[in-house]
């Protein structure tokens, strides 16, 4: 999962999309980079770790431009290393650079096609880059330089193109040019700021990112669109390809977006607070006599389901572990002992919270179970007398693969085992798990108009479909193993 942000702008951009990247940094935190056209100029900015780490004043100084583009990237597969730092960019046609969330299922036959008949090189094995010379190719193609030309390179990129992306763009002696894939997997917002010196324009990964930028939401980008900014404050916006249902990915609402966020019109804080109405109904229905003392939350991001649940359940609601910070989302982390090193960092108990009572840990969901495995034992540890664990997600038995780096299935704690098997594996005394159907309709709750989500990790249904061998091909990158003997 990644962030991004452009901005077309009445003066050099470059300190707000730092801004931007800034409110983003939980969708990344491996890499970043920024990009501004200056004039006949791209200028180009990028490389690893924290967004306050990559860039310095030395560093910003370069980035001149009121037109600009920037990234915060986790390590998804193939795009690990330095090189696979984001914007990418190419010299011709005319200078672009582009920034991209999400993940494409075709990538090896593009990157053939690319060098075969494009005749363009690619040099990483990152999915966005092979994006990348598709769009400029589709622009070669149109062999005029218009906002008009430019849908029409995406229409060309969303025939050629399959899974889930977000993409922001700068063409020189163009503008900003910003598209979503035709299902709307991952997302994107539109933003605009009008004052004395004209209008302004912002699309996002969040609405978040707008809000701390001083830009009023006008719209989610909508699946299949091509939306052109010029530096003169143009705006062009076209569907530009058959569209398939839209299917936003649930897992945003569940843990990745910022709950001040809005999403295909959904407010994040809101549809988690449904989620934990829907988990605690269902404690209910099974445990009508539940014995519960507390409700705890594992933060941050199940704190809005955990105080729903608490409010049903008429419990307690307790904060029971203290958070560092400073330590990655700790499902993203590279390898299985750095994960397991990283929990113990993250979180300690609050020793009285726990102490001779019945507790209900909530986390939003559960992954390879690492941290859950070792936070149930934390609570038992500080004194509980009995452990129960609720998710406010549906088990994960299927991997992502339009842009989050779940692992392979075989590593995801669900997979292949009861609900009972799972509960025995983390060590407590019951796990109970949100439905689906209660999840989706949470979410929908907020947009009626939504009415097919992206749940594949939970029901292994692919809106894309899927091609014989992806899923072998995946296991072979996404493997902690793979993972392992690439960083060797």
């Amino acid at each position: 999962m990644c962030g991004i942000v452009g901005i077309v702008g009445n003066q050099n951009v470059a300190g707000q999309l730092y801004d931007g990247l800034t409110v983003l940094q939980h969708r990344g935190q491996d890499a970043a980079g920024i990009a501004t056209a200056d004039g006949n100029k791209l200028r180009l900015h990028k490389g690893n770790g924290l967004v306050r780490d990559v860039f310095n004043a030395q560093g910003m100084s370069v980035l001149e431009g009121r037109v600009g583009i920037a990234h915060c990237r986790y390590p998804t597969a193939g795009s690990e290393g330095m090189d696979e730092a984001q914007p990418f960019y190419v010299n011709s046609p005319y200078g672009i650079a582009l920034a991209h969330n999400g993940n494409l299922i075709n990538t090896d036959a593009l990157r053939q096609e690319v060098f075969a008949q494009d005749r363009r090189n690619v040099n990483t094995e990152s999915d966005s880059e092979v994006l990348l010379n598709v769009f400029a190719h589709e622009l070669g193609m149109q062999h005029t330089l218009t906002p008009e030309a430019a849908i029409r390179a995406v229409a060309g990129v969303h025939r050629r193109c399959k899974g889930g992306y977000a993409v922001v763009s700068v063409v020189l002696g163009l503008g900003l040019v910003a598209f979503r894939d035709p299902h709307g997997i991952r997302p994107l917002v539109l933003g605009k700021r009008e004052h004395n010196e004209g209008v302004e324009y912002i699309v996002a990964s969040e609405s978040a990112a707008l809000d701390i930028l001083g830009f009023s939401r006008v719209r989610d980008v909508r699946p299949g669109e091509a939306v052109v900014i010029t530096p003169r404050g143009e705006l062009f916006a076209e569907i530009c390809v058959e569209t398939g249902q839209h299917s936003p990915c649930i897992f945003e609402y569940v843990y990745f977006a910022r709950p001040d966020s809005m999403i295909d019109n959904v407010n994040v804080h809101k549809a988690r607070m449904r989620m934990g109405v829907k988990l605690g109904e269902k404690i209910l229905r099974l445990r009508p006599d539940h014995d519960i003392d507390t409700v705890i939350p594992i933060p941050d991001t199940s704190r809005d389901a955990a105080l729903e649940i608490s409010n049903v359940l008429g419990v307690k609601y307790r904060e029971g572990f203290i958070k560092n910070r400073y330590v990655g989302r700790t499902f993203i982390m590279p390898g299985q002992g750095e994960r397991v090193k990283s929990v113990r960092r993250k979180l300690n108990p609050i020793n009285l919270e726990f102490r001779n009572r019945v507790v209900l840990l909530v986390d939003d969901s559960i992954v390879r179970g690492t941290t859950s495995q070792q936070i149930v034992q934390m609570a038992r540890d500080a004194g509980a007398r009995k452990v129960y664990l609720a998710s406010a997600a549906p088990p994960v038995r299927h991997p992502n693969i339009y842009g989050i780096d779940m692992p392979a299935a075989d590593e995801l704690v669900a997979h292949g085992r009861s609900i009972e098997e799972i509960e025995k594996l983390l060590g407590c005394d019951w796990l109970v798990y949100q439905d689906l159907e209660d999840l989706e309709a949470a979410v929908r709750e907020g947009n009626r108009e939504l009415t097919q989500f992206d749940s594949s990790c939970f029901d292994g249904k692919y809106v894309t479909g899927i091609e014989p061998g992806y899923f072998e091909r995946i296991q072979q990158l996404r493997s902690d193993e793979a993972k392992h003997k690439r960083r060797a």
